[in-house]
């Protein structure tokens, strides 16, 4: 009845603010655009009512006008960002103000008062205040970056992508959530996909989250850098109309047409000819690879001051070699040259060519291609001055070559000297997007208006393979993969299918000393996942004469076989549906009226997500089990069931404060709770892995299934489900991720126009995510000796029901937190000079970091007390320190030459590390998962080889008492990320030379262009190194006795013991890489 109850408030709130969007016609100024407001009064500070103050967009002639209210206040908001802008207040008896050249940034209210002079007066003048600067701003609360365009045309990128200049936010770190995608930027210590990406206020994330950014695995940026108009990253944000984050809000907006038409075109090439080879003391190896980036813009006017449009095409070619080839005859191994024989590889290839007809492709001697083309298209109509309509288009088509994935494989499938695939088994990654968003922008009056947005996305991802359909085949040589053929396991019918519908209505009313907003939010997000390992088979034979005789019908031994099936009826291909549908509801109030000085802001919001799936079938077995939370109580898995629905309350309060009255000091800040998403593929895991849809033969050392080149020969013909089975299920009363945030902040004015700001930030967690194996049994035992850790019993006594592998719950936990304190100093673009320095001091703990798959999340976990009782520890995305500085200078010279030279530094601790126990320490049947002890002192450590004990015990404690980030735990179990990698400082930089010409009537430009990632590198090879831990699992669990202590060996690196923990990288990061590019710009 409760639920019920909650559920009916609910419904009726949503339809009172449906039916509150449909008659009344308000507006609040959202995240795709800028507002100006203010007060005009008389000489005497006196209201006048009924002003008319009238805004121009010089360059498309968009007008924007109202009149002022009875308390002399105005709001003119949904203007384009940038500018320049033409400002006109009039009224009668009195003298005119106009002023140009005023811009805008995005989100940007500016406050532009004025004292207009009666005409009658002769002496004096037009009193303006007009806060132009983005921090100085009076409705600026909660921790914010502005990224304008000059950055993004200045500073350096090599992959003009959006994170390299979102490192401009002092809170940030890049990440990411796989060696295989694109990194992401990870804010306050949350992981990166936890954050909000919109494009023009459509949501533009990677909802199902396989990577941190949409594109991200084949690589690819989504939306051309010339399209982009403006970056803000948010924080605090204290507006209501702000969600879908926990991390940070980042916003990017396109740009439009105008009255003049003008473009771009450019030209990008790197190559091995422009990196460097020696990081430090090492010689680098760098194989020939080609980038290539081109692109063109082009906007202008369709109707004078009406129609106006603006079109972006982007596109990148990259080829990367193979790291490792065949050995030829008389060479030998090493370097590049694995044991792999061309002339083994060559015999194979002809006789599947013969037998079967099925090419497996070449072994060596290509190149893997990434490919990507980005169109956009922005439509831009003022309709009259009180309505403005405009829509946008993009589109993504993207692949990336990918070499065969290595899991099952007995020591991989490539990437080292043992083993080699042909080029047939590798797969291709497709990543394509199409998204749209249309939005109407409505004043009524001076006292509401409108902003209704609806935007589309739709996400394409899928693999192909470069050749047909073949059963997989490793071959092994020495009981390690030595070469492999055929379709790659994962790919078959791999593919993701995720449809975005977002639908926002805001309404403001302005009030005397108020501006109240009313708003609905509607997200609707559509998954259609499959996922068949191994459908076409997959063999492995113990050696290559094994394959010949079994492909000629003799019977041989294969030390594996696997093949995965349907269990539907009709053999149904199984495909995970789930569907989220989230309604939401907010109001605010943000009052000017209190003090003339003071502006508060006060709001909630309701956000109600409905979990929905077609697919989510019913394990009647399962449901019979009483499985086992971490703290022993008993819980029954529901396949069936999703998440309960469960109204998330965000109540917030933001401030700032003018101290001295002239914007030259303010207070600002606020105190709220913030409402992310997770990504939708932990919930989706639910729907796969319910042990109804799928079934799986995988026999070891057998002789029941010869090789055979049909992928369904062994597909049982009445199949059924598997009495063994694992499960994922998410907890019926899930909640999205929440958590409050805190925001105190000061800015104060200095001359030369210099900002220095204090930002000190504070989240405490509310809801975030964990996972337990409620399948596993609680330990009884312990370790004997100083580590007493629990043991488990091993094998299928660490289940509860034998034929269970794992059941993986998914759940909340409130445990975490985060802290960070930043002074910055920053002076915007102005007269061809912008500077930024910063430095962040922060802390971020959590409880666990998720991956993609249920099982793996929760198997890699690194723990003391068993993966069902992690500690809070810290995060995966925690830094420390970071010290940031951007210079960037521009000067005009011999009337049409300019150049240009920008830098980004950034100093900072590398990533957190953890030390674990190679093998199975704890029993729990899972390898290097246990983190180690570090002994206090030798007597503490046994070691398994009797001849060498002393000598292992004496060179282990030596490398413990030689290594800080082991000694600070002698005595103590290491605790999870608590290792943490020295300082690095690299500067990226960036060079401009541009000359002017004219053609005709028009003044175009010229520029050709160098990046230099890692500069430092390039002036003394020993700087812009990194680091690198020497070994994560320096001990390495052998055995345990009668009396269950543990018995360990000193892991040998390169022959010897090891003294130092930290060592020098040497890698592609560690030297420097130069682009070259030209550009032509046309009016």
């Amino acid at each position: 009845m409760k639920r019920s109850t909650t559920k009916s408030v609910f419904i009726v709130l949503c339809i009172l603010t449906v039916k509150l969007l449909c008659t009344n016609s308000m507006f609040a100024q959202g995240t795709t655009n800028a507002q100006i407001l203010g007060t005009v009064t008389d000489a005497k500070g006196e209201p006048l009512i009924a002003a008319s103050v009238q805004v121009t967009h010089l360059p498309s002639g968009s007008i924007y006008g109202v009149y002022t209210r009875e308390d002399g206040r105005y709001n003119i908001p949904s203007l384009r960002v940038g500018g320049p802008y033409k400002i006109t207040i009039t009224y009668v008896g009195y003298k005119n103000l106009e002023e140009e050249g005023v811009f805008l940034s995005l989100g940007q209210n500016l406050r532009y008062n004025a004292q207009l002079i009666e005409e009658a007066v002769v002496l004096g003048e037009v009193l303006v205040t007009a806060k132009t600067n983005d921090i100085l701003n009076s409705e600026r609360t909660g921790a914010a970056t502005n990224i304008k365009r000059e950055a993004l045309e200045a500073l350096p990128s090599l992959g003009r992508n959006l994170n390299d200049f979102i490192r401009l936010t002092p809170q940030s770190r890049v990440s990411s959530v796989s060696t295989t995608t694109a990194p992401g930027t990870s804010f306050l210590g949350n992981d990166s996909r936890f954050n909000n990406l919109s494009l023009d206020g459509s949501i533009f994330n990677n909802s199902f989250g396989l990577a941190s950014t949409p594109g991200g695995q084949s690589n690819a940026t989504p939306v051309g850098l010339d399209a982009i108009e403006e970056v803000q990253v948010n924080l605090g944000a204290y507006d209501v109309r702000l969600s879908g984050f926990t991390g940070a809000g980042v916003n990017a907006v396109t740009k439009s047409g105008s009255n003049k038409f003008s473009g771009t075109a450019y030209y990008n090439l790197r190559n091995q000819n422009f990196v460097g080879n020696k990081a430090d003391t090492f010689n680098v190896t760098v194989l020939d690879f080609d980038v290539k980036q081109f692109g063109a813009s082009l906007g202008g006017a369709i109707v004078k001051n009406k129609l106006f449009f603006f079109v972006n095409a982007e596109g990148e070619r990259r080829e990367d070699p193979l790291q490792y080839r065949a050995q030829r005859p008389g060479e030998s191994v090493g370097g590049s040259i694995t044991r792999v024989k061309s002339t083994t590889m060559d015999s194979l290839r002809q006789f599947l060519i013969d037998k079967y007809n099925y090419d497996p492709g070449v072994y060596d001697g290509y190149a893997l291609q990434t490919y990507s083309n980005k169109l956009l298209g922005k439509i831009d109509y003022n309709i009259n001055k009180s309505n403005k309509l405009s829509f946008r288009y993009n589109y993504l088509r993207s692949y990336r070559d990918v070499l065969a994935s290595g899991s099952g494989a007995a020591g991989f499938r490539n990437g080292n000297l043992n083993n080699l695939n042909f080029k047939n088994t590798n797969y291709i990654i497709n990543n394509d997007i199409h998204s749209g968003i249309i939005e109407l922008n409505t004043l009524f009056g001076s006292k509401a208006s409108n902003q209704v947005q609806i935007g589309f996305t739709a996400n394409r991802d899928f693999r192909e393979s470069p050749g047909s359909v073949f059963p997989l085949v490793d071959i092994r040589e020495g009981n390690i993969t030595y070469t492999s053929f055929g379709y790659e396991p994962f790919t078959p019918n791999n593919r993701l299918d995720a449809n975005t519908i977002q639908i926002q209505d805001n309404i403001t009313w302005y009030l005397n000393g108020h501006t109240v907003t009313a708003g609905f939010n509607f997200e609707s997000f559509d998954f259609e996942n499959t996922f068949t390992p191994t459908w076409y088979g997959k063999y492995t034979f113990a050696s290559l004469n094994d394959f010949y005789k079994s492909a000629n019908g003799e019977t041989v031994t294969l030390p594996n076989y696997e093949l995965g099936f349907s269990i539907l009826p009709g053999g149904q291909l199984p495909i995970d549906k789930i569907t989220i549908k989230q309604p939401g509801i907010y109001f605010q109030d943000n009052v000017s009226s209190l003090n003339d000085r003071l502006n508060v802001t006060f709001g909630f919001r309701l956000d109600r997500p409905h979990y929905y799936s077609g697919s989510a079938y019913r394990n009647q077995l399962a449901a019979t089990y009483n499985f086992k939370d971490a703290d022993g109580e008993i819980i029954q898995f529901e396949t069936n069931v999703l998440p309960k629905s469960r109204t998330l309350f965000s109540p917030r309060m933001g401030f700032n404060y003018d101290v001295m009255g002239n914007r030259k000091l303010q207070f600002r800040g606020g105190i709220g709770v913030f409402t992310g998403r997770v990504p939708f593929v932990w919930i989706s895991n639910q729907i796969g892995n319910n042990g109804v849809t799928k079934n799986s033969i995988n026999s070891n050392n057998t002789n029941k299934y010869p090789f055979s080149d049909e992928v369904d020969k062994y597909v049982p013909d009445n199949p059924s489900a598997a009495p063994n089975f694992n499960l994922a299920v998410t907890d019926k009363n899930f909640k999205l991720p929440q958590l409050a945030r805190f925001n105190l902040a000061v800015d104060y004015s200095l001359p030369w126009d210099f900002v220095a700001s204090v930002e000190a930030i504070y989240s405490k967690t509310i809801n975030n995510v964990t996972y337990v194996n409620a399948n596993q049994v609680e330990p009884k035992v312990n370790l004997s000796g100083a580590d007493s850790r629990p043991l488990f019993p091993g094998g299928n006594s660490n289940r509860l029901y034998a034929n269970v592998s794992d059941a993986i719950l998914l759940k909340n936990t409130s445990e975490g937190f985060a802290y960070s304190l930043c002074p910055k100093l920053e002076r915007q673009f102005k007269n061809g000079l912008y500077a930024m320095a910063a430095y962040n001091f922060s802390e971020a703990k959590d409880i666990m970091t998720a991956g993609s798959i249920a099982f793996s999340s929760w198997r890699d976990q690194v723990t003391v007390n068993g993966n069902n009782l992690p500690n809070l520890a810290y995060s995966d995305f925690d830094q420390r320190h970071r010290f940031i500085a951007a210079l960037s200078y521009k000067k005009s010279y011999l009337k049409s030459i300019s150049s240009q030279i920008s830098i980004f530094m950034q100093s900072s601790n590398q990533s957190r590390f953890n030390l674990v126990t190679a093998g199975d320490l704890n029993n729990d049947g899972q390898s290097a998962n246990d983190l180690m002890y570090v002994p206090n002192e030798g007597s503490e450590i046994h070691f398994k080889d009797a001849a060498t004990e002393q000598e292992q015990r004496d060179a282990f404690m030596k490398f413990v008492n030689n290594n800080e980030e082991l000694s600070k735990y002698k005595g103590k179990y290491y605790e999870r990320n608590g290792g943490i990698l020295p300082f690095l400082t690299t500067v990226d930089l960036s060079f401009i030379q541009e000359f002017g010409l004219t053609v005709g009537q028009n003044k175009n430009r010229i520029q050709i262009r160098a990046d230099i990632q890692n500069f430092l590198n390039l002036i003394d090879p020993s700087l812009g190194v990194g680091d690198q831990l020497i070994s994560s699992s320096p001990l390495k669990f052998e055995s345990r006795d009668a009396a269950n202590i543990p018995y360990y060996t000193f892991t040998k690196v390169n022959g010897k013991y090891p003294e130092k923990l930290i060592v020098k990288r040497a890698s592609l990061a560690d030297v420097y890489q130069i682009q070259l590019g030209i550009r032509y710009i046309f009016n």
